[in-house]
């Protein structure tokens, strides 16, 4: 398996985790299994439609290869005009942050000062595309920019060592590496006041029903998607154990996507799976990408940022 087919894999297995997700959102564990409907449509979205966060994802993705490189004020300027076209689902959080009216290098601090909470999973969803492009920059690079994307919507640092931790994991994986096995060493690159919490629920030995808070939260989202990873032999193994963990479906899936994506490639993804995937990305005309497009968006990416 080449380096380009795990990158495709992480990039449209994150979308496709997160469509299959979508419909199960906030429902009971083991509502997949139980009804046996996969890229279906239900609760407002269409079958294979994608919510917000590949969107965002695909936002970052594109900002990222127009500008040849992070430009932090771009990426929020893109969040803010895909949240003002009213996208079907937005996190309450990031809705707050993008439609503050604040400048990029102070909503979402501000928004943390106020809140004294802001570790939800939002900032998580939407790396895929950002992992894939700064894998080439070693782990401190891929590290620190995920820390810096993340800070644009998430003010609570949890959220950026989250982010930070999956996008290494990425790179670990593209590099041809075991995620699994690099854990204890990436652990040692969170920060110290976070590293403890992350050594919980990413331990060989958590479950999610281990998880004292909610999957919308950065760490127990992270740990599932691990978990699920762990615990299967296959992608869509993977994913399917991620939507029957209930609650938010659609990013714990699309985080294991993103991992499992890049473990097992593109070919792992089921056809059935990505035929039906779409992307509508409100606030930028009629434009819906398609797997295709998810592709050759990957394949860009994949060149990476040295």
């Amino acid at each position: 398996m080449t380096r380009l087919d795990r990158a495709i894999g992480a990039v449209l297995g994150s979308a496709a985790g997160d469509a299959l997700g979508a419909p199960y959102e906030f429902g009971p564990a083991g509502e997949l299994t139980a009804r046996g409907e996969e890229m279906r449509g239900c609760g407002g979205w269409d079958p294979g439609e994608a919510t917000d966060d590949t969107q965002m994802a695909v936002l970052v993705g594109e900002s990222l290869l127009e500008h040849d490189g992070l430009e932090l004020a771009d990426v929020f300027g893109r969040f803010q005009r895909w949240a003002a076209a009213a996208p079907k689902d937005i996190g309450l959080q990031t809705e707050d942050v993008l439609t503050s009216g604040e400048a990029w290098d102070l909503a979402a601090a501000l928004h943390f000062q106020i809140n004294a909470r802001a570790a939800g999973n939002g900032s998580l969803m939407r790396a895929s595309t950002s992992a894939v492009y700064f894998a080439a920059a070693g782990r401190e690079g891929t590290m620190d920019a995920a820390r810096r994307i993340a800070a644009l919507t998430h003010g609570d640092r949890a959220a950026w060592e989250g982010t930070a931790v999956l996008h290494e994991l990425v790179r670990v994986t593209l590099d041809g590496g075991d995620p699994l096995a690099a854990l204890p060493e990436v652990l040692g690159a969170v920060h110290p006041d976070h590293r403890a919490r992350y050594g919980v629920v990413l331990g060989p030995d958590w479950h999610p029903g281990l998880a004292t808070e909610f999957n919308g939260a950065v760490w127990p989202c992270l740990g599932s998607a691990v978990w699920a990873l762990r615990t299967t032999t296959g992608f869509a193994g993977a994913v399917r154990a991620a939507v029957d963990l209930g609650g938010d479906t659609d990013t714990v899936a699309a985080v294991t996507g993103t991992l499992a994506g890049a473990l097992y490639g593109q070919a792992a993804i089921p056809p059935e799976w990505t035929a039906p995937l779409h992307v509508p990305l409100p606030g930028y005309g009629d434009r819906v990408l398609d797997a295709e497009g998810l592709r050759t968006l990957a394949r860009s990416l994949a060149g990476g940022r040295a």
